[in-house]
Formats: C-alpha cells, sequence, structure tokens
C-alpha cells in the first residue's frame, strides 16, 4: 500500500490503556504491530502530562526500560536508558548526559482522553529501508 493510499485512509485513535494506569512519573510499555513492523513504545506521565516515545535509545537502539515499566530516574525527574545510563528529558526526549547526548527519543503522538491513553497515530509504520548492499570485494592480486 502506498503512503498516499495509507494517508486517504480514515485513522482511529488507538486506546492504549486506562489513564489511571499511568501515575505521576510512572510509566506503561507497548508492543504495537508484529514482524518487521513490530514498535516498542512507551508512555510517561510527568506533571500530570503524558508523553510517548519508541522504546529506543538512539545510541544503541535498546530498551530504555531496565525492568518493565521503569523508564524514571530515582527521583523522577529524568527519563533513563537502563544499557548505559543515559538521561534524557521527559519533556522532548532530549539526550542530557551520556553517550547519546545531543540527540533525542523518537516521539510517538499521544494523547490523554475521557480517562484513556490514546495512540494518536497509526500502530504501525511501515519498516525501514533495508541497509543499501555493500559494494563486491575487489579481488586483490
Amino acid at each position: 500500500m502506498s503512503s498516499e493510499t495509507e494517508a486517504a485512509l480514515p485513522f482511529e485513535p488507538r486506546v492504549l490503556c486506562r489513564a489511571d494506569e499511568i501515575g505521576e512519573a510512572g510509566g506503561k510499555g507497548f508492543v504495537l504491530g508484529e514482524g518487521r513492523q513490530k514498535r516498542e513504545i512507551f508512555v510517561v506521565r510527568k506533571e500530570g502530562r503524558v508523553y510517548g516515545y519508541l522504546n529506543s535509545c538512539p545510541h544503541a537502539g535498546t530498551p530504555l526500560d531496565w525492568m518493565p515499566d521503569r523508564f524514571f530516574t530515582n527521583d523522577g525527574r529524568f527519563l533513563i536508558c537502563a544499557t548505559h545510563g543515559a538521561l534524557f528529558e521527559v519533556e522532548d526526549g532530549m539526550c542530557l548526559r551520556g553517550p547519546c547526548r545531543g540527540l533525542a527519543l523518537d516521539p510517538v503522538d499521544v494523547a490523554e482522553e475521557g480517562g484513556e491513553i490514546l495512540l494518536m497515530e497509526p500502530d504501525v509504520r511501515p519498516p525501514p529501508p533495508a541497509p543499501p548492499a555493500s559494494p563486491p570485494a575487489s579481488p586483490t592480486s
């Protein structure tokens, strides 16, 4: 299906969970799609607002949570990557400390409405393009 066709299809937000399942400085992970279209995301709450991101550190691509649904530092101020301890701003996903400093988490559009946390974009994004093929090795003589 082309992206033009996808854009023409009606989109309905998807309910991820009840809003009360994500407390202040709390989070919840979700798996969307399957196979090559599988995405792991998480939603967190800070100061009453919800934020969504792909559950993938920009440094190594590893999930952030060190235990299921654990994304915050102990003081609840920052998101933390369990692999290398990178710290991220909750509000924009920007890395403040760690090997990916200056990079940011990939945002996911979420909203809180009617006591529910909603995914405000399609569940499945097109798979990433395949990496370019390596040129054949030149023979050495």
